[in-house]
């Protein structure tokens, strides 16, 4: 008996080899089992017996019998799925020699023993249907019984009550690939209506060999046939979400988990839905340029431009490794300390966070874009380079691929934009009248507004896909999300210096003249700049003009390349400073600074609340409120102090500028006003 292998179970319909012979497993009880025999109508063999012959083996086994598909019932009438579970009670009769729900320890009924064959029990069970009015032969009880053990209770239901339909109807294949041609043909092309694809589709099998034997059905057969094969492929609708969808990726979309802030980013530019007073005075519509964190949704940094180039990028790059600091105007809610941001404790590491906004610093390790020109420019490359960070662009077709990006951007035109004067909606459709009238901003008072809109509103704005797999009904806001994600992963600050912000910016290439550098309209000047007046810079390839790098979004200063000197960056200023609001010092911001508690959700909600309300009432022109005394020698001694470089701007206030001083006689300081480009430069104030 070692070394025997024994099956894994013999059953009812099996075929074994025993004796020299193939027989048919007919019944099988606790001791024995019932075959075939030829000399007899059957033979009874124990099991012991049965297992210990030498040429015992189950020749072939029947598949399992498969689970009731209880889906496919349901699409049956009920009638008919009661005489499905009728067949069924009578054919497990037969299989098994009792039927479902029998009682434990019943003994079969002697014509359904287990001495009586797989035919004769047949019989037995044709007669007893018969007798009770249900005529049936045994033949048919045997083709119920192999459906029964090939399908299951499915099998035993009449499936030409739920025959199906043909996908398409009786329409002619020729005509159906016919028209499938015609649809892929208007992938590229401009939309046209269902009446000119119906068209061409006749057209395409009139060219076609076989297509003159065939004869196109009716007119509402053709649209009702257009209507199955267009589905989801916006023939008539969208030509932008067409080829999209024609041309994107085919196969199922994968996900890249992410787990760190940083770990994957994602850039793109829109067009901004509202118009805006340009530097020269034109009423035009502006791109938006921003920059999201996919672990945590944060929009590290959003810039406004009437084109984006290739540089805005980089200086988008470069702010989003920068601090967000508070500025004059913001309410104290807005400031990182009072936030749910672990600020004391990354203070620690980073000391350029000591004045920040709410608003993470986050380092990326890998950038997702698309193809266009800006984000596959040299020059954001190599920023990308400088900064150690991976650049991955995207398939082409498959905005998908960046879809946190695309969605982040429609939501400031529903969230932020439409509170706006000028805002257009997204579509002529949608466009209103006159709106060039209306009191527009400029663009660098829009970008202060959208600037503090994300710190007020977006960052303390619950998001639905930052939830916590643990406890999936409570969404996260992306500044909650981040506290809870740099517990877990760490934060490492790259300090940019105020040389390395510098070559980041863009560059213009132009002559120092006796009054300084023009620039856009702008002239900037500085006695560092005496020595290169009317100089030859060296830089043959530019014809002997200096080298000046500008800050888009802080036009009150330059910086110009010293070729002379080592390549030393000399500042200047913009000649009409102070006719607009100078970069405020750590004086200002101290003298603004009170120590409070954490903001509260209902502090935040007002700060937005007058966000909104003050960008919705547009620029204002009517007179400064006058200060009070300290509010002048505060905005004196900032005014002295100069312009902050990024470099100063980066550290903290000293000890000798927060020390209190003894009142003392200032001068009269006349408040700034707002900077008019559309005022004549040269006329006298």
């Amino acid at each position: 008996m070692s070394g025997l292998k024994r099956p894994v179970r013999v059953t009812a319909g099996d075929r074994v080899r025993f004796d020299g012979q193939l027989r048919g497993v007919l019944a099988v009880s606790a001791l024995a089992v019932t075959l075939s025999d030829d000399d007899r109508p059957y033979r009874v063999v124990p099991l012991l017996e049965l297992f210990e012959t030498e040429d015992f083996k189950v020749v072939d086994t029947p598949m399992r019998m498969p689970l009731p598909p209880a889906s496919l019932l349901e699409s049956f009438p009920e009638a008919e799925v009661e005489k499905a579970l009728w067949w069924e009670g009578h054919i497990l009769e037969v299989l098994h020699g009792l039927p479902p729900g029998a009682e434990p320890g019943a003994e079969p009924r002697p014509e359904f023993g287990p001495d009586r064959s797989l035919t004769a029990r047949q019989r037995a069970k044709a007669a007893e249907l018969t007798t009770a009015g249900h005529r049936v032969s045994p033949s048919t009880v045997a083709h119920r019984r192999r459906r029964y053990q090939e399908h299951g209770v499915i099998g035993l239901a009449d499936h030409r009550l739920v025959r199906k339909r043909p996908q398409y109807g009786e329409v002619d294949d020729a005509v159906v690939t016919a028209m499938r041609q015609a649809i892929g043909e208007a992938v590229d092309a401009s939309t046209r209506t269902g009446t000119f694809l119906l068209w061409r589709t006749g057209e395409i099998l009139k060219a076609s060999p076989e297509g003159h034997q065939v004869r196109l059905p009716s007119q509402r057969t053709l649209y009702r046939l257009l209507g199955k094969l267009t589905v989801g492929t916006h023939t008539t609708g969208s030509a932008t979400t067409r080829r999209s969808r024609a041309h994107g990726a085919q196969g199922p979309h994968g996900e890249m988990p992410v787990f760190a802030p940083g770990e994957v980013m994602q850039i793109d530019s829109t067009p901004l839905d509202v118009l805006v007073r340009l530097d020269n005075g034109v009423v035009g519509k502006v791109e938006l340029t921003a920059m999201v964190d996919v672990a945590t949704r944060t929009v590290t940094a959003a810039v406004l431009r009437p084109t984006t180039k290739s540089v805005d990028a980089s200086v988008l790059l470069a702010r989003t490794v920068t601090p967000e600091l508070m500025r004059p105007g913001w309410v104290e809610a807005l400031k990182m300390s009072r936030s749910v941001l672990p600020h004391r404790r990354l203070l620690a590491l980073d000391e350029r966070l000591e004045h920040a906004a709410a608003r993470p610093v986050i380092v990326p390790e890998l950038i997702v874009c698309d193809h266009g020109k800006v984000f596959l420019s040299r020059n954001f490359r190599s920023a990308c380079r400088f900064l150690e960070v991976d650049f991955q662009p995207t398939h082409k077709g498959s905005p998908f691929e960046k879809g946190h990006i695309e969605k982040t951007l429609g939501s400031v035109a529903t969230l932020f934009a439409q509170f706006l004067p000028g805002y257009t909606g997204r579509n002529t459709d949608h466009r209103g009248r006159n709106l060039e009238h209306e009191h527009l901003w400029s663009l660098l008072e829009l970008q202060e507004l959208l600037d503090e809109w994300i710190v007020a509103k977006w960052q303390n704005r619950k998001h639905d896909g930052l939830r916590d797999p643990s406890h999936p009904g409570r969404p996260f806001t992306p500044n909650e999300k981040y506290a809870a994600l740099v517990e877990a992963c760490g934060y490492v600050p790259v300090a940019l210096g105020g040389d390395d912000y510098v070559e980041l910016l863009p560059a213009e290439w132009r002559v120092v003249n006796d009054y300084g550098i023009r620039i856009k309209n702008r002239t900037y000047d500085s006695p560092e700049l005496g020595r290169m007046r009317r100089q030859d810079s060296g830089v043959r390839a530019k014809r002997g003009l200096w080298e000046a790098h500008t800050d888009p979004y802080d036009v009150s200063r330059i910086w110009v390349r010293d070729h002379r000197r080592d390549n030393i960056w000399v500042q200047a200023a913009w000649r009409y400073l102070n006719r607009v609001p100078v970069p405020f010092g750590d004086l200002a911001w101290d003298h603004v600074s009170h120590q409070l508690p954490r903001a509260t959700e209902a502090e935040i909600a007002d700060a937005v609340a007058a966000l909104l309300t003050r960008a919705h009432a547009g620029p204002q022109s009517g007179p400064e409120p006058e200060p009070d005394k300290r509010d002048r020698r505060v905005a004196a001694r900032t005014k002295a102090a100069g312009p902050v470089t990024p470099a100063s701007a980066s550290s903290g206030a000293s000890s000798e500028d927060t020390a209190e001083e003894p009142e003392e006689t200032l001068a009269e300081v006349i408040p700034l006003g707002l900077f008019d480009p559309l005022e004549d430069p040269w006329k006298r104030p």
